[in-house]
């Protein structure tokens, strides 16, 4: 990330209501690591375009994917399908999104 946008590391740089940084606050997420932005911020992935990324297991890509879902929903007002690989983790974040 260039110096001139390390403020894009913070979430609360992404334009998220209030009640969704707050959330994200509480667990302790208030930050992202370079990555996660650059992946934000490659080509036009913020207005729709697909975005491939790997990362070792708890690296972060589920924080990526929430970040695009929610600004695409929060902006278009249109619904999101999230699908996840096991019901453990369906139901852990339907918890959390809630």
């Amino acid at each position: 990330i260039p110096e001139d946008q390390a403020d894009k590391l913070l979430l609360a740089s992404w334009g998220l209501p209030k009640a969704v940084l707050e959330k994200y606050h509480s667990l302790g997420v208030v930050q992202m690591f370079e990555w996660q932005a650059e992946c934000l911020m490659l080509g036009q992935v913020l207005e729709g375009r697909n975005l491939v990324y790997s990362a070792p297991t708890s690296a972060g890509k589920t924080l990526v994917a929430e970040l695009l879902i929610l600004k695409r929903v929060l902006e278009t007002r249109k619904k999101a399908l999230l699908i996840l690989p096991f019901v453990s983790v369906a139901k852990e974040k339907k918890c959390y999104l809630q």
